[in-house]
């Protein structure tokens, strides 16, 4: 059987798996690149089942670390999924990183995850490369008008939209991604979020839209009011407004009607969700230090005075490389970083600089150069704050929360003073 096409094991595009075949959301990709009016991410409670939030983020290797874990612990998963808790190709370096991860050491899963749509048609080639079988795209309007309701803006790049123009450029985007993940024979379900008042009278121009570029399912969802947010106030859709609102689609597509709206550390059967009761070995996972061998004894720093991690990874002329003995912290050097210029040969030829670097901190990154870095084996964080701090906790426990917290709409993970997997907004 084509495993891109087979349903037969994925719970969320086929109902008859949903108590056998479980999946595992691995929380990896924390920035978001746009602003639902619908959408808070700012906290977290493990009793509470909505995308977008996390009890932690893990890098790529610690994401193995947990994923070996939950097969350990629960064998009935058949998919390994990335759902967040922000958007996995506004986070594409990691979500890259870790397919190809997944794709190396546990083949016998499918691969998928879900996005927004934005940045997703310049990597649907790799996306199948990497083994990619199933792609989610929440598309909430196919009409400007209806789209500037639901979104507050949208930022491609360092572009940030708003209004009408951005409802135009995501709908795009969204269109676009369905087109050409169906032509390269992934299968596609796209989730709508329906808004009473906003939305609802959309749905079916949504459904037949998608279906025309060879979606395969449809999943209609409710809105939950969520408390300090522009659509706080506007009520639940009813039961009977969803059912409406699927008999209009079935006429175009096959529907999903027992999603469980999952969070991006979901695991277990939809039926028997478990997340609630592997939360504390995800968070324990996001604290280990995966790759910390005599190999790489050292972490880099892009720093401008010494004191601060506060360079752009582009913008850095030099790195202080740091160690760790048994009398503490330690300046090893400071190395030149590669001239400017060169593509992707100048950052092949930082890996070559930091070949001994288990990790590099800097203010902020690129996408192609965290990429090829991460391949190469050195973690990539965004992050600000003391020097000292952020290299002790790489050689302690690898959890860099209070330092990433700052650095909101940045890359790195943002998480809120409850511990949360809060994404960059």
């Amino acid at each position: 059987m084509d495993i891109q096409r087979d349903l037969s094991r994925h719970p969320c595009f086929n109902k008859e798996a949903s108590g056998q075949c479980g999946r595992v959301h691995l929380p990896i990709a924390p920035k978001c690149n746009i602003k639902c009016n619908y959408c808070d991410r700012k906290h977290d409670c493990v009793n509470e089942s909505r995308p977008g939030v996390s009890s932690a983020v893990l890098t790529p290797p610690q994401a193995m670390v947990y994923m070996e874990e939950v097969l350990e612990k629960e064998p009935r998963i058949t998919v390994a999924g990335i759902a967040g808790p922000g958007d996995p190709m506004a986070n594409w370096a990691e979500t890259h990183h870790t397919l190809k991860l997944l794709k190396e050491r546990f083949p016998h899963l499918l691969f998928c995850l879900s996005s927004n749509g934005l940045a997703l048609p310049g990597h649907v080639d790799e996306l199948a490369e990497v083994g990619a079988t199933h792609v989610t795209v929440t598309i909430n309007a196919v009409d400007p008008d209806v789209g500037a309701k639901v979104y507050s803006w949208v930022r491609d790049g360092k572009l940030i939209l708003r209004g009408r123009a951005a409802a135009e450029l995501l709908i795009s985007r969204q269109l676009e991604s369905v087109r050409l993940l169906a032509a390269k024979g992934i299968t596609v379900k796209v989730n709508t979020i329906v808004v009473p008042g906003v939305n609802d009278h959309h749905v079916g121009e949504i459904s037949k839209t998608v279906a025309a570029l060879g979606a395969n399912i449809h999943n209609i969802m409710a809105m939950f009011p969520t408390p300090n947010t522009p659509f706080a106030e506007i009520p639940e859709p009813t039961k009977d407004q969803i059912a409406a609102a699927r008999q209009i689609s079935a006429a175009f597509l096959p529907q999903m009607t027992h999603c469980r709206r999952c969070r991006a550390d979901a695991v277990g059967l939809l039926c028997s969700d478990r997340s609630g009761e592997f939360s504390d070995m995800l968070r324990a996972c996001s604290k280990v230090v995966p790759g910390a061998d005599e190999s790489r004894p050292y972490v880099a720093v892009a720093t401008r005075e010494g004191m601060l991690i506060n360079l752009h990874l582009g913008e850095a002329w030099a790195f202080q490389i740091y160690g760790k003995n048994e009398g503490g912290l330690f300046l090893v050097e400071e190395r030149a970083a590669p001239e400017p210029g060169g593509g992707p040969r100048r950052w092949e030829e930082l890996a070559r600089v930091l070949k001994d670097c288990r990790a590099v901190l800097c203010s902020s990154y690129g996408e192609t150069p965290a990429k090829l870095l991460m391949e190469r084996g050195i973690m990539v964080h965004g992050c600000s704050g003391l020097v000292e701090d952020g290299v002790e906790e790489i050689f302690g426990t690898g959890d860099l929360t209070s330092l990433k917290s700052r650095r909101k709409g940045l890359s790195g993970a943002c998480r809120c003073s409850g511990g949360s997997g809060e994404g960059c907004g």
